[in-house]
């Protein structure tokens, strides 16, 4: 969920294949909040989807094996996921903790657990689409946060599947090497429209104006945080995910853009808080999906993204998804984390 500067509610009620869109969902698949000038106040009592219990259904297969992780660098679309120095990429498992880690860890709760806001059930995580660079662009009208978007048209495609809740986020990844990312989308005739949107260049570093917000509401994209099939079947991923929290502190932390948050205590995290699993938790006893994604945490770590509920990762929309594995998660706690100094925080 992501609520606003201006007290924006919002509830949370998540290679190209030639010339062929691909969207997320189908097992081949390689496979952000809305802004104001200000904060986005988080709606109290707001309760995301996976508060439900993810159903491990009888009958389904065993967890999942995986090959052992491989040495390639992230990509979607056939593009890489931003240049290899981008923050996104960088492996912080030696970096140095931040002075407040402690106090974070405990205000988003050391004895909550982690929790996969994803899953097979449809409902659940954030779909995507990836077109190939020719796909044809469409108008897209912004109603809310129009000075904080990018213009359209954007390449969507009609079929571009929508995000189930309040959030109704699209995103899209072409192959022209950019990301296309609505918050609050809709159909409009030929187009769309949007409360806000972004497109990042998977080319280069560059963040949003500092103030800005994107489709989410720390001003980053969505779609490199998520969990993605197809990395968890290759048996690596090599990116930061991305994940939300109830409060946040006013203020961002690079490469976060824009802030969210409901208080000024320094003992709340802010946006682009960066999270990882500590090197001592014991991985040995986790298997398939789960062993993959928490490897993940241990290199990558995770950006406090958006306003939601506690410790829920977030991951893409695919039936796919084995839920025995990604049970596995609801066993790591919240005291198995700590938060690493990344930059300061911009206010």
């Amino acid at each position: 969920m992501r609520p606003a500067a201006g007290m924006r509610p919002r509830l949370r009620v998540p290679a190209w294949v030639l010339a062929l869109v691909v969207v997320a969902g189908s097992a081949a698949a390689a496979a952000p909040s809305g802004p104001a000038a200000g904060a986005r106040l988080a709606t109290a009592g707001t309760v995301r989807k996976a508060d439900r219990p993810v159903l491990v259904r009888p009958g389904r297969p065993a967890p999942t094996r995986l090959p052992q992780a491989g040495a390639s660098g992230a990509s979607i679309a056939g593009c890489s996921l931003f240049p290899p120095d981008n923050p996104w990429r960088r492996v912080i498992s030696a970096a140095p903790l931040n002075p407040r880690s402690a106090a974070w860890v405990a205000s988003i709760g050391g004895s909550r657990f982690l929790h996969p806001d994803f899953g097979s059930d449809p409902s659940y995580g954030i779909p995507y689409s990836v077109v190939p660079a020719g796909q044809p662009k469409v108008p897209v009208s912004f109603t809310d946060y129009g000075d904080e978007s990018d213009p359209g048209p954007y390449p969507i495609p009609s079929a571009a599947r929508i995000e189930a809740g309040g959030d109704a986020h699209v995103l899209v990844a072409s192959g022209d090497c950019h990301l296309y990312e609505l918050y609050g989308a809709a159909r409009s005739g030929s187009g769309w429209t949007a409360a806000s949107g972004a497109v990042f260049d998977l080319r280069s570093n560059a963040l949003r104006p500092a103030g800005w917000t994107s489709a989410d509401a720390a001003g980053l994209p969505i779609l490199p945080g998520l969990v993605r099939r197809d990395e968890v079947l290759a048996g690596h991923i090599d990116h930061a995910l991305r994940f939300t929290v109830a409060t946040t502190q006013r203020g961002y932390i690079n490469p976060a853009t824009h802030q969210a948050g409901s208080t000024t205590d320094p003992n709340v995290p802010p946006m682009g808080a960066r999270f990882r699993l500590k090197a001592s938790f014991d991985l040995s006893r986790y298997t398939g999906a789960s062993r993959v994604i928490l490897q993940a945490l241990k290199t990558y770590g995770m950006f406090v993204a958006d306003n939601g509920s506690n410790w829920f990762l977030s991951g893409s929309t695919d039936s796919g998804w084995n839920d025995a594995d990604l049970e596995q998660l609801k066993n790591v706690p919240g005291s198995a984390f700590e938060a690493v100094d990344t930059g300061p925080v911009h206010s």
